[in-house]
């Protein structure tokens, strides 16, 4: 498929683009040392950044204030002084090397800043929904003016770096934004009121960036299409266009257009919306503005990219995520290879770990932050081996293609007749579950390149593994759900992985009980509930969805709700009396009539192949489930691992 659109040179200020993809500033890596200053880790990564082939490269947001209201992350970047200019021009070399635009993103985290100060600077005293931030203080005016001119010194330091321009973020509720918003400016003097007056600090603080830079520099400004924050009084999607001609009057050159705050109750970026969701959005502002538009979020498809931009929808399709999950996306893309592209699951594993202040890690790429490392690079075997790893879930399709990649002879055994292994069972989730088929396919393909030999059907024992008599033997053998935990003669039982499993057409039954609130349970109870079925869910714990990541553990907590799943936590399972389920819990005990039971959890570690292959193999390697029940993430990282170890 031809991408022209996409990769047509475009002309921005004094400096044209090579192409039309703008590398997001996409997040605060958190690699970066306490004091601000760029690491060596980071440089790595920016490496890597460089070379993904976009026109123009936006490097992770610096705070600009010394006295550290602005810092939102322990590791993010600093620029409030002199002294960080050396570190930046060694990312902004990095980024010209690859004929590149480069533009330093300048973020004031105001209502979720103050890591360190224990306080939080924003235009009113509004108190934070979300327990993990900082108090809020109101700005007083000096104390607008003084964030105003560190932007702007923070921008004349990073053009003395080397870059070729600036972004100020107006978005996700960080400084800007809060001005912007009604949600939190309820100011009464000139900085807040009507639309105008709530610009003001951004336009003042574009001037003031402007009149540092001069007019040749680029000045690009991230504003929300949509605050999602209607029930908390924010800005309304009309008054987000407001702002964005606002901004073009004051003269930025590229208006990058994103969705939602951090306390939106609405998700903007997993799987759960479709990639097109929130294109509407650009499609609106266009029709007001004459700067061009970089847009990308949920936005992960290079063809549709190109669609939108040949539609005149777009100028820059703007991407983050997808790279994250596989960096040499834009290049794969333009030689056709889509194929070859490694999806972004759009489960978000990467904002759980920075809002943790964490490095931040993505599910499918195991090497993202692991770039200095050695031991994470694919490097040609010194040794061909046999290997034979069992398993076809996402650890041992990971570790047969990464060992396959430096050159081993690999062979793959799977139990079914199919590979997936536990994404079979999660791409039936309701939000873009479907994604799950995508990796599976994606792996299915590069085995097959690689000439990796797969036998399904397979269970495994001693016998296989002597008449394989391989070098290494990697069992991936997964977890299982036992149901025989429960006393359930007398009524239908599946597990959870069972039930997703099989066509919903061959479940019989309108009332289900789901056992256990961890994630199998949940996708079976909402693909049950969605589906018209009355479902019960019952947990023993105080919470469901402990073993789902932050930023999906909301989620299945609303659909849940919107699906009317009757959740009873802290209640045990304790049998069946005449065709009932009996249950207990504070209140005492009950019975539920149903027509089947769902066993979600425990899971428990299928792992007995260590004990008998304890003579068969040179190398032994469990990963995956098999060492314990644990994310996606786990499986894969480890499947890397011990790939490119063997």
């Amino acid at each position: 498929m031809s991408l022209e659109h996409l990769f047509q040179p475009v002309k921005i200020g004094k400096y044209e683009s090579k192409n039309r993809v703008k590398y997001a500033a996409c997040s605060v890596s958190n690699f970066n040392n306490r004091d601000g200053t760029v690491s060596e880790r980071e440089l790595a990564r920016m490496e890597v950044v460089s070379k993904t082939g976009c026109g123009i490269i936006t490097n992770q947001g610096a705070y600009p204030d010394r006295d550290g209201y602005g810092k939102g992350y322990y590791r993010q970047l600093a620029l409030y002084d002199d002294r960080f200019i050396p570190g930046l021009s060694r990312v902004a070399d990095l980024i010209h090397s690859q004929g590149a635009i480069a533009i330093q993103q300048i973020l004031h985290a105001g209502r979720y800043g103050g890591i360190e100060t224990g306080v939080a600077l924003q235009p009113s005293d509004v108190p934070q929904r979300l327990r993990h931030y900082r108090p809020v203080r109101e700005m007083t005016r000096e104390e607008i003016e003084k964030v105003e001119k560190d932007h702007a010194q923070a921008a004349r330091r990073a053009i003395e770096a080397g870059f070729d321009g600036v972004e100020i973020t107006a978005f996700q509720g960080y400084i800007l934004a809060n001005f912007l918003s009604p949600f939190t400016n309820k100011r009464t003097d000139e900085y807040g009121g009507d639309i105008e007056n709530r610009c003001r600090f951004m336009v003042e603080t574009i001037e003031a960036i402007r009149d540092e830079i001069g007019r040749d520099k680029l000045i690009s400004v991230r504003l929300n299409g949509t605050e999602l924050l209607d029930e908390l009084g924010g800005s309304t999607e009309e008054e987000c266009i407001e702002y964005m001609k606002i901004a073009e009057k004051a003269g930025v050159d590229i208006i990058s257009l994103v969705v939602g705050w951090h306390e939106s109750s609405k998700g903007a970026l997993g799987r759960d919306l479709p990639t097109t969701q929130w294109l509407y959005l650009a499609e609106n502002a266009k029709k007001h503005l004459n700067v061009p538009i970089a847009f990308g979020p949920r936005f992960g498809d290079p063809r549709l990219a190109n669609k939108a931009i040949a539609d005149g929808i777009i100028d820059l399709w703007e991407i983050c995520r997808p790279a994250l999950a596989d960096p040499e996306i834009l290049h794969k893309a333009k030689e056709g290879r889509f194929e070859d592209i490694k999806p972004c699951l759009g489960g978000l594993m990467c904002l759980s770990t920075m809002f943790h202040n964490l490095p931040y890690i993505c599910t499918v790429n195991p090497r993202l932050g692991h770039e200095l490392e050695p031991e994470y690079r694919i490097t040609p075997a010194v040794r061909k081996k046999r290997v034979m790893v069992v398993g076809g879930g996402p650890a041992g399709l990971e570790c047969a293609m990464i060992a396959a990649q430096r050159g081993h002879e690999v062979v793959l055994y799977e139990k079914n007749s199919y590979l997936g292994g536990q994404l079979i069972p999660a791409s039936k989730e309701v939000g873009g579950g479907g994604v799950m088929l995508d990796l599976v396919k994606y792996y299915e393909r590069q085995l097959k390149k690689l000439g990796v030999e797969i036998r399904l059907g397979v269970e495994v024992t001693k016998k296989e593994v002597a008449k394989e008599f391989p070098d290494v033997l990697v069992i991936a053998t997964g977890a299982v759900i036992d149901p025989s935990l429960y006393n359930l003669d007398g009524i239908k039982v599946y597990t959870a992985t069972e039930l997703l499993n099989t066509d919903l057409s061959e479940i019989p039954g309108k009332r289900f009980l789901v056992v256990s609130g961890e994630r199998a349970s949940l996708v079976a109870a909402e693909y049950l509930a969605s589906n018209g079925r009355t479902v019960y869910l019952i947990e023993e714990g105080k919470r469901v969805a402990t073993d789902v990541i932050p930023t999906f553990r909301w989620r299945h907590k609303l659909w849940l709700k919107e699906f009317s799943v009757n959740v009873m936590t802290e209640t045990r399972l304790r049998g069946v009396n005449d065709g009932k389920v009996v249950l207990e819990n504070a209140d005492g005990r009950l019975e539920i009539e149903v027509d089947a039971v769902v066993i979600g959890g425990p899971r428990r570690s299928v792992n007995s192949l260590w004990f008998e292959g304890e003579f068969l193999a040179d190398e032994k390697y469990v990963i995956g489930d098999a060492v314990m029940p644990r994310n996606i993430a786990y499986a894969i990282h480890e499947g890397f691992k011990i790939g490119a170890r063997i």
